[in-house]
């Protein structure tokens, strides 16, 4: 392995004539990421529209700093990344649909901008392929506009891993100054995003920085610890003041997470592919053939992208970005009780490049003879991915839209009851719809407790307060007086006073 990865970085003159790649890299370099980057924003307007409405997880991010609505309970695994990300927008409005057109441009952006990091490494073409690759599977628009950590982590790993292997790119060069920034600023994204992730990715950096004496470059260690320690910083006091130290931070994570260890959870994370974003317990069918049949073949394209690259003598530029996306996906693959199709982001971002480099060579390899067939085989099997992509898409929307569209008529129906702001509410749900209701959630018990039930019982002579619960869930003791009113599919128990 040491020999493969001491191999010479080969720029993108080697993928062709050093002529036809100049002139490749002067017109397509800024082209291709540009050009998927704007069809990937258009793609998010247009497919999963602004007025979804806010998930449970995005009402806790945009909360702390929301000027409307009542910081949510912030719990363990949670980083303050992207609250600061939405600030811009969220602190001074409440409309969702400009926050989804904000987080849609900016991902656009994003994506861009981590292309653009491979420059000089692979062809223009195979990173607008690898690219689109990524901005066309449901999981990445679906999660593109959303107030969510996990695309972030992703943009992070893809551009880090490019910036890292431009910084290594000579030996004899003191190092590429913009990389190196590059690589620090990655690093500090992913942490500021989700502290541990970062680390997952990081890790065959870190490996071959230290262990294999040709890639020893001081200046480029130094540039991924700072950015990690910059992006974690304030997750490691929040852990001290808030939690009693990192090890008790790290503790309640794996606690709520269900006890990280030895869990293969391959079977759920097939699962959630037909478009389930949660996925806790993990039960029920694995989605139909056509519909998984993508997640196996790209880590097999991504191989042949590795063989292609290992016979053309520029094996570091493939085989690091499959290491870390290895690296990404293990504590989702094997260490986790259950899935979401969002924690495999960094794992796909990582693998597109190489796979969109095994599908180029395929098709420009074969015996010209034969390059119609390939180029069409290869065309049949992207148009059939893209409509199980868009079709998984539009169901999930569709579904999404639906049940967040219930937590606003239940939010409104608790205004018409008299719960308004300032509001407490507390339940099942009780999170999100006390975002759109504008009141404060509480809770007694589970990952997000913050209170007693004394406590919201007192809170109910000074001000209005409901429980909520389903039609079968027992109501909690102090509320099994309070008047009961029915809204999608729960039953809303109002303490008197808020009449």
């Amino acid at each position: 392995m040491a020999k493969t990865l001491n191999d010479t970085l080969v720029p993108a003159e080697r993928h062709g004539s050093t002529r036809t790649a100049r002139v490749g890299l002067r017109t397509g370099g800024r082209a291709w990421p540009a050009a998927v980057a704007a069809a990937f924003t258009l793609a998010q307007l247009a497919l999963v529209r602004p007025g979804m409405g806010l998930g449970w997880d995005e009402s806790v991010y945009v909360s702390q700093v929301s000027g409307h609505t009542p910081a949510a309970f912030f719990s363990a695994p949670r980083a303050r990344g992207v609250s600061l990300l939405v600030a811009p927008i969220a602190s001074w409005s409440s409309s969702t649909e400009l926050l989804r057109v904000y987080l849609a441009l900016l991902s656009g952006l994003g994506l861009f901008l981590a292309l653009r990091a491979w420059r000089g490494l692979f062809p223009a073409r195979a990173l607008g392929a690898g690219g689109a690759l990524f901005a066309t599977l449901w999981v990445t628009l679906f999660y593109g506009p959303q107030a969510m950590p996990n695309y972030w982590v992703a943009i992070g790993a893809l551009a880090g891993v490019g910036y890292f292997l431009r910084a290594q790119a000579d030996p004899g060069d003191p190092g590429d100054r913009a990389a190196l920034w590059g690589v620090g600023a990655s690093a500090a994204l992913m942490a500021w995003m989700r502290p541990t992730d970062a680390v997952w990715v990081t890790l065959p950096l870190f490996a071959v920085l230290l262990c294999l004496p040709r890639w020893r470059r001081p200046r480029v260690l130094a540039a991924l610890v700072v950015g990690l320690a910059t992006g974690a910083a304030q997750w490691i006091v929040e852990a001290y003041v808030g939690f009693g130290g990192l090890s008790e931070r790290l503790a309640d994570a794996s606690g709520i997470q269900g006890g990280l260890g030895w869990n293969i959870a391959v079977l759920d994370q097939l699962r959630t592919l037909g478009g389930r974003s949660l996925c806790r317990p993990c039960a029920g069918s694995i989605p139909a053939t056509p519909m998984i049949v993508w997640w196996f073949v790209l880590p097999l394209l991504a191989a042949v992208g590795l063989a292609v690259a290992a016979r053309a003598r520029r094996t570091a530029g493939t085989l690091l970005p499959l290491a870390c996306a290895t690296t990404a996906g293990i504590p989702y693959l094997f260490m986790i009780g259950y899935a979401a199709p969002r924690f495999l982001l960094p794992y796909y971002a990582l693998l597109v490049i190489p796979v969109a480099d095994a599908l180029i060579h395929l098709v420009t390899a074969s015996i010209r003879k034969r390059r119609p067939v390939a180029a069409a085989l290869v065309a049949l099997g992207l148009a059939g991915h893209l409509a199980v992509q868009y079709t998984v898409l539009t169901r999930t929307v569709d579904r999404t839209t639906a049940s967040h569209r219930d937590w606003a008529r239940t939010a409104a129906e608790l205004h018409r009851l008299g719960v308004r702001p300032p509001c407490l509410l507390t339940g099942h749900l009780a999170i999100p719809i006390a975002f759109y209701a504008g009141c404060r959630s509480v809770q007694t018990q589970g990952h997000n407790a913050n209170t007693t039930a004394a406590e919201i019982a007192g809170a109910a002579e000074r001000l209005p307060v409901a429980a909520l619960t389903t039609p079968k869930e027992q109501a909690p003791e102090f509320a099994r007086t309070w008047e009961r009113h029915r809204v999608a599919g729960l039953l809303l128990r109002v303490a008197p006073a808020a009449r």
